[in-house]
């Protein structure tokens, strides 16, 4: 057996009324969780109002406990 470095993704817990920021790509932005269920979730957009239902896709990379949300990009 070989010993090779791994990286591991686990889905993320989703909870409802949650506030997220997803920092890159074509999701990129501020969202709340307004929708869950076992394959999908449903984000809305605090500043369009605009809602999105995606497949489960994102991945903690850092918790971050005191920060402006939604964030502005004046």
């Amino acid at each position: 057996m070989e010993i090779k470095d791994l990286t591991l993704f686990k889905p993320y817990p989703f909870q409802l009324g949650e506030k997220i920021r997803i920092s890159e790509g074509p999701r990129a932005g501020d969202w709340e969780i307004i929708q869950l269920s076992t394959h999908k979730v449903t984000f809305k957009c605090p500043i369009s109002k605009r809602e999105f239902s995606w497949d489960r896709f994102c991945y903690v990379t850092e918790t971050l406990k005191t920060t402006e949300w939604p964030e502005r990009n004046e």
